[in-house]
Protein backbone atom coordinates (compact mmCIF):
# COMPACT_ATOMS: atom_id res chain seq x y z
CA UNK A 1 0.00 0.00 0.00
CA UNK A 2 3.18 2.14 0.78
CA UNK A 3 5.77 3.08 -1.16
CA UNK A 4 9.26 2.01 0.66
CA UNK A 5 10.62 4.87 2.81
CA UNK A 6 12.92 4.90 6.02
CA UNK A 7 11.17 6.79 8.74
CA UNK A 8 14.28 7.63 10.14
CA UNK A 9 15.05 9.80 7.36
CA UNK A 10 12.36 12.04 7.51
CA UNK A 11 12.04 14.75 10.31
CA UNK A 12 8.59 16.35 10.99
CA UNK A 13 8.39 20.03 12.05
CA UNK A 14 4.85 21.26 13.35
CA UNK A 15 4.00 24.71 13.15
CA UNK A 16 2.41 25.60 16.78
CA UNK A 17 2.99 29.43 17.34
CA UNK A 18 -0.18 30.49 15.81
CA UNK A 19 -1.44 33.58 18.13
CA UNK A 20 -5.46 32.87 17.05
CA UNK A 21 -6.62 36.47 17.51
CA UNK A 22 -10.17 35.10 15.95
CA UNK A 23 -10.50 32.70 18.40
CA UNK A 24 -10.36 35.24 21.48
CA UNK A 25 -10.86 35.01 24.15
CA UNK A 26 -10.22 31.11 24.43
CA UNK A 27 -6.79 32.31 23.14
CA UNK A 28 -5.86 34.88 25.93
CA UNK A 29 -3.71 32.60 28.32
CA UNK A 30 -2.55 30.35 25.03
CA UNK A 31 -1.28 29.38 22.13
CA UNK A 32 -4.08 27.91 19.54
CA UNK A 33 -2.87 24.56 19.31
CA UNK A 34 -3.29 24.31 22.94
CA UNK A 35 -6.81 25.40 23.22
CA UNK A 36 -8.97 22.30 24.42
CA UNK A 37 -11.10 20.02 22.23
CA UNK A 38 -13.34 17.03 22.04
CA UNK A 39 -13.23 16.98 25.87
CA UNK A 40 -10.23 15.50 26.78
CA UNK A 41 -7.66 16.93 23.95
CA UNK A 42 -5.91 19.76 22.78
CA UNK A 43 -5.87 21.03 19.22
CA UNK A 44 -2.55 20.07 19.02
CA UNK A 45 -2.74 16.18 19.86
CA UNK A 46 -4.71 15.97 16.74
CA UNK A 47 -1.76 16.45 14.42
CA UNK A 48 0.68 14.61 16.71
CA UNK A 49 -1.94 11.72 16.80
CA UNK A 50 -1.76 11.70 12.66
CA UNK A 51 2.36 11.50 12.68
CA UNK A 52 2.34 8.99 15.25
CA UNK A 53 -0.14 7.00 13.80
CA UNK A 54 1.79 7.31 10.74
CA UNK A 55 4.73 6.03 12.15
CA UNK A 56 6.26 9.49 11.99
CA UNK A 57 7.85 9.89 15.48
CA UNK A 58 11.19 12.43 14.83
CA UNK A 59 8.90 15.31 15.37
CA UNK A 60 10.03 18.79 16.33
CA UNK A 61 7.17 21.41 17.22
CA UNK A 62 7.83 25.17 16.56
CA UNK A 63 6.44 27.37 19.55
CA UNK A 64 6.43 31.13 20.05
CA UNK A 65 2.78 33.02 21.09
CA UNK A 66 2.08 32.01 24.77
CA UNK A 67 3.59 28.83 24.81
CA UNK A 68 3.70 27.48 28.42
CA UNK A 69 0.46 25.64 28.46
CA UNK A 70 1.62 24.01 25.15
CA UNK A 71 4.90 22.78 26.00
CA UNK A 72 3.67 22.15 29.60
CA UNK A 73 1.52 19.74 27.69
CA UNK A 74 3.69 18.32 25.25
CA UNK A 75 6.44 17.53 28.17
CA UNK A 76 3.86 15.76 30.20
CA UNK A 77 1.76 13.88 27.63
CA UNK A 78 4.33 13.12 24.80
CA UNK A 79 6.48 11.05 25.65
CA UNK A 80 7.76 8.93 23.16
CA UNK A 81 10.54 5.83 23.17
CA UNK A 82 14.48 7.10 22.30
CA UNK A 83 15.54 3.80 21.82
CA UNK A 84 13.97 3.41 18.94
CA UNK A 85 15.35 6.77 18.40
CA UNK A 86 11.69 8.59 18.57
CA UNK A 87 11.25 11.79 20.22
CA UNK A 88 8.39 14.81 20.41
CA UNK A 89 10.68 18.00 21.05
CA UNK A 90 9.49 21.58 21.10
CA UNK A 91 11.44 24.76 19.98
CA UNK A 92 10.75 28.06 21.00
CA UNK A 93 11.66 30.68 19.10
CA UNK A 94 15.28 31.91 20.15
CA UNK A 95 16.26 34.74 17.88
CA UNK A 96 18.64 32.84 16.52
CA UNK A 97 19.30 35.04 13.14
CA UNK A 98 18.64 38.39 14.47
CA UNK A 99 16.33 40.10 17.10
CA UNK A 100 13.32 39.55 15.59
CA UNK A 101 11.03 36.65 16.47
CA UNK A 102 9.27 34.86 13.53
CA UNK A 103 8.27 36.96 11.03
CA UNK A 104 5.87 34.07 9.53
CA UNK A 105 5.51 30.45 8.76
CA UNK A 106 8.84 30.01 6.59
CA UNK A 107 10.67 31.99 8.88
CA UNK A 108 9.74 29.86 11.99
CA UNK A 109 11.44 27.54 9.98
CA UNK A 110 13.99 29.42 8.74
CA UNK A 111 15.44 30.55 12.25
CA UNK A 112 15.06 26.89 13.04
CA UNK A 113 17.05 25.35 10.28
CA UNK A 114 20.30 24.32 12.59
CA UNK A 115 17.81 21.55 13.52
CA UNK A 116 16.88 20.25 9.81
CA UNK A 117 20.82 20.38 9.18
CA UNK A 118 21.72 18.60 12.73
CA UNK A 119 19.09 15.69 11.93
CA UNK A 120 20.28 15.78 8.27
CA UNK A 121 16.58 14.52 6.87
CA UNK A 122 16.10 13.27 3.33
CA UNK A 123 12.62 14.73 3.69
CA UNK A 124 10.78 17.00 5.58
CA UNK A 125 7.16 17.16 6.63
CA UNK A 126 5.66 20.56 7.66
CA UNK A 127 2.39 20.54 8.77
CA UNK A 128 0.36 22.96 10.58
CA UNK A 129 -0.89 22.43 14.38
CA UNK A 130 -4.16 23.54 14.67
CA UNK A 131 -6.83 22.02 12.08
CA UNK A 132 -9.45 18.95 12.66
CA UNK A 133 -9.00 16.50 10.33
CA UNK A 134 -7.34 12.60 10.10
CA UNK A 135 -4.94 11.88 7.60
CA UNK A 136 -2.67 8.92 6.83
CA UNK A 137 0.29 10.67 5.92
CA UNK A 138 2.51 8.00 4.44
CA UNK A 139 -0.06 7.85 1.70
CA UNK A 140 0.98 11.20 0.89
CA UNK A 141 5.06 10.58 1.08
CA UNK A 142 4.06 7.59 -1.10
CA UNK A 143 3.33 10.35 -3.59
CA UNK A 144 5.68 12.48 -3.13
CA UNK A 145 8.56 9.66 -3.62
CA UNK A 146 6.53 8.41 -6.58
CA UNK A 147 6.62 11.96 -8.42
CA UNK A 148 10.28 12.48 -7.17
CA UNK A 149 8.92 15.93 -6.00
CA UNK A 150 10.68 18.64 -4.81
CA UNK A 151 7.45 19.87 -2.54
CA UNK A 152 3.74 18.13 -2.08
CA UNK A 153 0.87 20.48 -0.99
CA UNK A 154 -2.08 18.73 0.79
CA UNK A 155 -4.99 20.00 -1.12
CA UNK A 156 -9.23 19.71 -0.76
CA UNK A 157 -11.80 21.18 -2.77
CA UNK A 158 -13.86 23.87 -0.91
CA UNK A 159 -16.69 26.10 -2.25
CA UNK A 160 -15.14 29.38 -4.19
CA UNK A 161 -17.03 31.43 -1.13
CA UNK A 162 -14.62 29.87 1.77
CA UNK A 163 -11.68 29.52 -0.55
CA UNK A 164 -11.09 33.28 -0.48
CA UNK A 165 -9.73 32.73 3.01
CA UNK A 166 -7.01 29.71 1.94
CA UNK A 167 -4.17 29.38 -0.15
CA UNK A 168 -5.50 28.04 -4.10
CA UNK A 169 -4.15 25.99 -6.62
CA UNK A 170 -3.81 25.82 -9.65
CA UNK A 171 -2.69 22.25 -11.40
CA UNK A 172 -2.35 20.87 -14.72
CA UNK A 173 -3.75 17.42 -15.34
CA UNK A 174 -0.34 15.51 -14.05
CA UNK A 175 -1.15 17.45 -10.70
CA UNK A 176 1.70 19.51 -10.90
CA UNK A 177 1.29 22.82 -9.28
CA UNK A 178 1.15 25.71 -12.08
CA UNK A 179 0.09 28.62 -9.93
CA UNK A 180 -0.87 29.62 -6.11
CA UNK A 181 -3.03 32.37 -4.74
CA UNK A 182 -3.17 32.88 -1.40
CA UNK A 183 -6.25 34.15 -0.01
CA UNK A 184 -7.26 36.17 -3.26
CA UNK A 185 -10.71 37.94 -3.55
CA UNK A 186 -11.71 35.90 -6.96
CA UNK A 187 -9.90 32.42 -7.14
CA UNK A 188 -9.78 30.30 -9.68
CA UNK A 189 -12.06 27.11 -9.72
CA UNK A 190 -11.22 23.83 -10.57
CA UNK A 191 -11.66 22.44 -14.09
CA UNK A 192 -14.75 20.79 -14.56
CA UNK A 193 -15.99 21.29 -10.87
CA UNK A 194 -17.62 24.56 -11.24
CA UNK A 195 -17.75 26.47 -7.59
CA UNK A 196 -15.10 24.74 -6.34
CA UNK A 197 -11.39 25.86 -6.00
CA UNK A 198 -8.87 23.83 -4.79
CA UNK A 199 -7.89 24.48 -0.92
CA UNK A 200 -4.38 24.19 0.27
CA UNK A 201 -4.50 22.22 3.91
CA UNK A 202 -1.42 23.85 5.02
CA UNK A 203 0.24 20.66 5.00
CA UNK A 204 3.69 20.01 2.79
CA UNK A 205 6.52 17.86 2.71
CA UNK A 206 9.42 19.21 1.10
CA UNK A 207 12.88 17.80 -0.13
CA UNK A 208 15.27 19.15 2.38
CA UNK A 209 17.73 20.37 -0.24
CA UNK A 210 14.90 22.00 -2.12
CA UNK A 211 13.32 23.23 1.30
CA UNK A 212 16.53 24.84 2.98
CA UNK A 213 17.95 26.65 -0.63
CA UNK A 214 14.43 28.19 -0.77
CA UNK A 215 14.07 29.49 2.97
CA UNK A 216 17.82 30.92 2.56
CA UNK A 217 16.62 33.04 -0.87
CA UNK A 218 13.54 33.75 0.89
CA UNK A 219 15.37 35.49 4.26
CA UNK A 220 16.93 37.52 1.98
CA UNK A 221 14.15 39.27 0.55
CA UNK A 222 12.71 42.31 2.19
CA UNK A 223 9.62 42.23 0.44
CA UNK A 224 8.73 38.63 1.34
CA UNK A 225 6.29 37.83 4.83
CA UNK A 226 8.40 34.92 4.97
CA UNK A 227 4.95 32.65 4.93
CA UNK A 228 4.71 29.24 3.05
CA UNK A 229 1.52 29.72 0.93
CA UNK A 230 2.16 33.21 0.32
CA UNK A 231 6.09 33.01 -0.71
CA UNK A 232 8.00 29.57 -0.32
CA UNK A 233 5.14 27.96 -2.41
CA UNK A 234 4.86 30.76 -5.56
CA UNK A 235 8.79 30.73 -5.63
CA UNK A 236 9.41 26.74 -5.77
CA UNK A 237 6.67 26.98 -8.58
CA UNK A 238 8.49 29.77 -10.30
CA UNK A 239 11.78 28.31 -9.94
CA UNK A 240 10.61 25.01 -12.10
CA UNK A 241 10.94 22.77 -9.26
CA UNK A 242 8.56 19.65 -9.25
CA UNK A 243 5.71 20.81 -7.15
CA UNK A 244 2.72 18.64 -6.88
CA UNK A 245 -0.80 18.40 -5.18
CA UNK A 246 -1.76 15.61 -3.10
CA UNK A 247 -6.00 15.34 -3.13
CA UNK A 248 -6.69 14.51 0.50
CA UNK A 249 -9.85 13.21 -0.63
CA UNK A 250 -8.11 9.91 -1.62
CA UNK A 251 -6.21 9.47 1.99
CA UNK A 252 -7.83 6.34 3.65
CA UNK A 253 -7.58 6.34 7.29
CA UNK A 254 -7.28 2.84 8.55
CA UNK A 255 -10.22 1.67 10.63
CA UNK A 256 -12.22 3.77 8.64
CA UNK A 257 -15.18 3.44 5.58
CA UNK A 258 -14.91 5.97 3.00
CA UNK A 259 -18.53 7.22 1.84
CA UNK A 260 -19.20 7.19 -1.68
CA UNK A 261 -19.46 11.37 -2.74
CA UNK A 262 -18.63 12.28 0.53
CA UNK A 263 -15.64 15.35 1.21
CA UNK A 264 -13.15 14.07 3.75
CA UNK A 265 -13.33 15.44 6.72
CA UNK A 266 -11.03 19.21 7.70
CA UNK A 267 -11.98 21.80 9.26
CA UNK A 268 -9.93 24.63 9.91
CA UNK A 269 -11.49 25.80 13.27
CA UNK A 270 -9.61 29.56 12.93
CA UNK A 271 -12.82 31.60 14.53
CA UNK A 272 -14.97 31.10 17.58
CA UNK A 273 -18.30 29.56 15.62
CA UNK A 274 -15.94 26.91 13.20
CA UNK A 275 -14.59 25.58 16.46
CA UNK A 276 -17.90 25.29 18.35
CA UNK A 277 -19.42 23.88 15.09
CA UNK A 278 -16.06 21.60 14.90
CA UNK A 279 -17.30 20.62 18.79
CA UNK A 280 -21.22 19.97 18.01
CA UNK A 281 -20.07 17.82 15.13
CA UNK A 282 -18.61 15.34 17.71
CA UNK A 283 -21.81 14.89 19.56
CA UNK A 284 -23.76 13.95 16.54
CA UNK A 285 -24.95 10.25 16.17
CA UNK A 286 -22.18 9.46 13.47
CA UNK A 287 -19.71 11.90 13.47
CA UNK A 288 -17.50 12.61 11.17
CA UNK A 289 -14.57 13.06 12.85
CA UNK A 290 -14.70 9.45 14.86
CA UNK A 291 -13.16 9.26 18.31
CA UNK A 292 -13.79 5.66 18.78
CA UNK A 293 -11.60 3.82 15.68
CA UNK A 294 -9.49 1.97 17.77
CA UNK A 295 -7.07 1.87 14.75
CA UNK A 296 -6.16 5.51 14.40
CA UNK A 297 -6.75 6.84 17.81
CA UNK A 298 -6.20 10.49 18.78
CA UNK A 299 -3.76 10.08 21.69
CA UNK A 300 -3.15 12.60 24.64
CA UNK A 301 -1.88 12.20 28.00
CA UNK A 302 -3.06 10.13 30.85
CA UNK A 303 -4.58 11.52 34.12
CA UNK A 304 -6.32 10.02 37.21
CA UNK A 305 -8.99 11.54 37.68
CA UNK A 306 -13.07 9.00 38.42
CA UNK A 307 -15.07 8.33 35.90
CA UNK A 308 -17.85 10.36 35.49
CA UNK A 309 -20.82 10.04 37.79
CA UNK A 310 -24.64 10.48 37.10
CA UNK A 311 -26.56 11.05 40.11
CA UNK A 312 -29.95 11.21 41.30
CA UNK A 313 -33.37 10.27 39.94
CA UNK A 314 -36.21 12.01 41.51
CA UNK A 315 -38.31 12.54 38.18
CA UNK A 316 -40.80 13.45 40.37
CA UNK A 317 -39.81 16.90 41.00
CA UNK A 318 -37.36 16.86 38.03
CA UNK A 319 -34.05 16.87 39.80
CA UNK A 320 -32.35 13.85 37.06
CA UNK A 321 -28.89 13.34 36.38
CA UNK A 322 -28.70 13.06 32.64
CA UNK A 323 -26.60 13.35 29.32
CA UNK A 324 -28.00 13.01 25.74
CA UNK A 325 -25.89 13.32 22.81
CA UNK A 326 -22.68 14.41 25.02
CA UNK A 327 -19.25 14.07 25.63
CA UNK A 328 -18.88 13.78 29.40
CA UNK A 329 -15.05 13.40 30.47
CA UNK A 330 -13.70 11.56 33.03
CA UNK A 331 -14.51 13.17 36.61
CA UNK A 332 -17.46 15.29 35.83
CA UNK A 333 -20.61 14.71 38.43
CA UNK A 334 -23.74 15.55 36.67
CA UNK A 335 -25.37 15.96 39.56
CA UNK A 336 -29.45 16.10 39.15
CA UNK A 337 -28.85 18.51 35.93
CA UNK A 338 -29.74 17.62 32.26
CA UNK A 339 -26.85 18.15 29.57
CA UNK A 340 -28.01 17.97 25.88
CA UNK A 341 -25.36 18.04 22.92
CA UNK A 342 -22.58 19.22 24.72
CA UNK A 343 -18.86 18.12 25.12
CA UNK A 344 -17.70 18.68 28.74
CA UNK A 345 -14.10 18.83 29.87
CA UNK A 346 -12.38 17.07 32.95
CA UNK A 347 -13.41 17.44 36.63
CA UNK A 348 -16.71 19.72 35.68
CA UNK A 349 -20.16 19.27 38.15
CA UNK A 350 -23.73 20.04 36.64
CA UNK A 351 -25.54 21.05 40.08
CA UNK A 352 -29.65 20.09 40.50
CA UNK A 353 -32.13 21.39 38.38
CA UNK A 354 -29.85 23.27 35.81
CA UNK A 355 -29.67 23.08 31.75
CA UNK A 356 -26.90 22.52 30.06
CA UNK A 357 -27.44 22.64 26.00
CA UNK A 358 -25.13 22.87 23.02
CA UNK A 359 -21.67 23.96 25.33
CA UNK A 360 -18.60 23.35 25.65
CA UNK A 361 -17.15 23.69 29.08
CA UNK A 362 -13.38 23.45 29.88
CA UNK A 363 -12.16 22.08 33.10
CA UNK A 364 -13.10 22.30 36.40
CA UNK A 365 -16.20 24.24 35.19
CA UNK A 366 -19.08 24.25 37.87
CA UNK A 367 -23.05 24.96 36.75
CA UNK A 368 -25.16 26.06 39.91
CA UNK A 369 -28.36 24.85 41.09
CA UNK A 370 -31.12 26.13 38.59
CA UNK A 371 -28.76 27.41 35.61
CA UNK A 372 -29.65 27.39 32.36
CA UNK A 373 -26.99 27.82 29.87
CA UNK A 374 -27.49 27.60 25.90
CA UNK A 375 -24.71 27.90 22.82
CA UNK A 376 -22.07 28.65 25.21
CA UNK A 377 -18.32 28.03 25.64
CA UNK A 378 -17.30 28.23 28.86
CA UNK A 379 -13.44 28.27 29.70
CA UNK A 380 -11.55 26.16 32.30
CA UNK A 381 -12.13 27.34 36.17
CA UNK A 382 -15.37 28.99 35.64
CA UNK A 383 -18.14 28.90 38.76
CA UNK A 384 -21.94 29.59 37.28
CA UNK A 385 -23.71 30.76 40.31
CA UNK A 386 -27.05 29.75 40.68
CA UNK A 387 -30.25 30.69 38.58
CA UNK A 388 -28.19 32.51 36.18
CA UNK A 389 -29.25 32.24 32.41
CA UNK A 390 -26.43 32.59 29.85
CA UNK A 391 -27.36 32.52 25.92
CA UNK A 392 -30.96 33.00 26.16
CA UNK A 393 -30.61 36.96 26.24
CA UNK A 394 -27.62 38.07 24.03
CA UNK A 395 -27.76 41.79 24.11
CA UNK A 396 -27.81 41.30 27.65
CA UNK A 397 -25.09 38.49 27.79
CA UNK A 398 -23.10 41.04 25.07
CA UNK A 399 -22.65 43.82 27.47
CA UNK A 400 -20.52 41.31 30.15
CA UNK A 401 -18.96 38.75 27.55
CA UNK A 402 -18.03 38.22 24.09
CA UNK A 403 -20.43 36.64 21.40
CA UNK A 404 -19.50 35.08 18.22
CA UNK A 405 -21.04 36.14 14.88
CA UNK A 406 -23.38 32.70 15.02
CA UNK A 407 -24.70 34.18 18.58
CA UNK A 408 -22.18 31.73 20.75
CA UNK A 409 -21.41 33.36 24.17
CA UNK A 410 -17.53 32.86 25.01
CA UNK A 411 -16.53 33.23 29.25
CA UNK A 412 -13.18 33.57 29.70
CA UNK A 413 -10.49 31.62 31.74
CA UNK A 414 -11.67 31.94 35.53
CA UNK A 415 -14.13 34.76 35.08
CA UNK A 416 -15.89 35.93 38.09
CA UNK A 417 -19.48 36.18 37.90
CA UNK A 418 -22.27 37.93 40.49
CA UNK A 419 -25.48 35.90 41.80
CA UNK A 420 -28.19 35.32 40.02
CA UNK A 421 -26.53 36.21 36.92
CA UNK A 422 -26.31 39.73 37.25
CA UNK A 423 -23.14 42.12 35.75
CA UNK A 424 -21.24 42.70 38.82
CA UNK A 425 -19.53 46.35 39.29
CA UNK A 426 -16.22 46.92 37.61
CA UNK A 427 -12.96 46.28 39.80
CA UNK A 428 -11.62 49.55 40.64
Amino acid sequence: MHAPFEVHRILTMVLAGGEGKRLWPLTADRAKPAVPFGGRYRIIDIVLSNMVNSGLTRIKIITQYKSASLEEHIARAWRLSPMLDSYIETIPAQQRTGLSWFKGSADAVYQTMHVIEDENPELVVVFGGDHVYKMDVRQMLADHLRLSADLTVAAIPVTKAEARSFGVIEVDAEGRIVAFHEKVADPPEMPGKPGYCLASMGNYIFGTKSLLATLVDDAKDESSAHDFGRNIVPRMVASQKRCFVYDFNNNHVPGEEPEAGRVAYWRDIGTVDAYFEAQMDLVSVKPAFNLYNRRWPIRTGTNHDPPAKFVFRDEANARVGVATESLVSHGCIISGGRINRSVLSNRCRINSFSSVDECVLFEDVVIGRHARIRRAIIDKGVEIPPGTEIGYDLEADRKRWSISEGGVVVIPKRAKLAESGSIPPPAG
